[in-house]
């Protein structure tokens, strides 16, 4: 069979989608196949506040990070068409000067006792898809539901294969040091709160955090390392709300509106980034291993990757 695509992005979710949009944008003929809608992938449970959390190599990720904060920071002019928000709240316990050099990009960063209180983009990830999916689709790329056992698969029908599968990278590479790393939400009715809050304890695999989105606010959390559960645990989800609650007493009453659970595509050697032959001549690169830091990377990653593209 003839190549029927120039490039064909394997996984729908925030990093195969911004990496198809840069692609197609460049006049590239693209097909993202992915196994799941876009709202039923991983990105979708994502919380999602732009901050570099449990992602490696850390001398790559602040470059990448401040790359897709500013382009949030325009995305977020048309909150309604994006889901891109800005939104003031505090991290709790955070110092700027423990952050590295890349903190020296936040505009709006500034000390308080309690720690470190900033304004960021946060992310109301299902409507943010939409429109990567439309952007992607109005620069000529199709997004197409497909279930991959193998590259060579899209390998037969275009000459550039890159790999945005997340989690599935481990057996799809195959590469056993991509793990998942568990995380739990909880969605309730918005008792009135406009600020975020995050509290993360990196001796524990609980967190405390709560952002405000659209309709709801979202509870969190967990980072169980090696932990492929899916369903929700209801006690999980009383230490969630009970944890949240300590912070904002008006949280125990909000009526709950639903659970999620997704698994971060977390792995040992950090972010993988790189193009490596197929045996047929084609190009295979990798963009995967983003941990707990995805959409915070997106942009930034993305364009890494298309640079491999030749």
């Amino acid at each position: 069979m003839g190549a029927v695509a120039d490039v064909i992005v394997v996984g729908g979710g925030v990093s195969g989608l911004t990496t198809a949009l840069l692609l197609a944008e460049r006049g590239l003929r693209v097909r993202v196949w992915s196994r799941d809608p876009a709202g039923a992938t991983t990105s979708a449970v994502a919380g999602a506040l732009w901050w570099p959390y449990r992602i490696e190599p850390a001398e790559l990720v602040g470059a990448w990070s401040l790359e897709t904060l500013r382009v949030y920071e325009e995305l977020a002019a048309a909150p309604a068409e994006t889901g891109v928000r800005m939104v003031a709240g505090v991290h709790e316990g955070e110092r700027l000067a423990a952050l590295g050099p890349w903190a020296r990009g936040l505009d709006r960063a500034s000390e308080v006792p309690e720690g470190l209180r900033v304004t960021l983009p946060l992310i109301d990830m299902p409507a943010h898809l939409r429109w990567l999916e439309g952007r992607v689709a109005a620069a000529g790329g199709v997004v197409e539901r497909r279930t991959v056992r193998a590259f060579t698969e899209a390998a037969a029908e275009a000459r550039v294969v890159v790999n945005c599968t997340g989690l599935g990278a481990r057996e799809l590479v195959p590469d056993p040091g991509v793990r998942p790393v568990r995380g739990q939400l909880v969605v309730v009715e918005n008792p009135g709160i406009d600020e975020w809050f995050t509290h993360a304890d990196p001796s524990s695999s609980a967190t405390t955090y709560f952002f405000p989105q659209p309709g709801r606010l979202v509870l969190g959390g967990t980072a169980e390392v090696d932990d492929p559960r899916t369903e929700p645990d209801l006690r999980t989800a009383r230490e969630i709300v009970e944890r949240c609650a300590r912070v904002r007493p008006e949280i125990a009453g909000a009526r709950v509106l639903g659970h999620r659970v997704g698994l971060r595509p977390s792995r040992d050697a950090g972010v993988r980034i790189e193009a490596e032959d197929l045996p047929d001549g084609g190009l295979l690169v990798h963009n995967y291993g983003h941990g707990g830091a995805g959409v915070t990377v997106a942009r930034g990653c993305a364009r890494a990757a298309a640079q491999l593209v030749d």
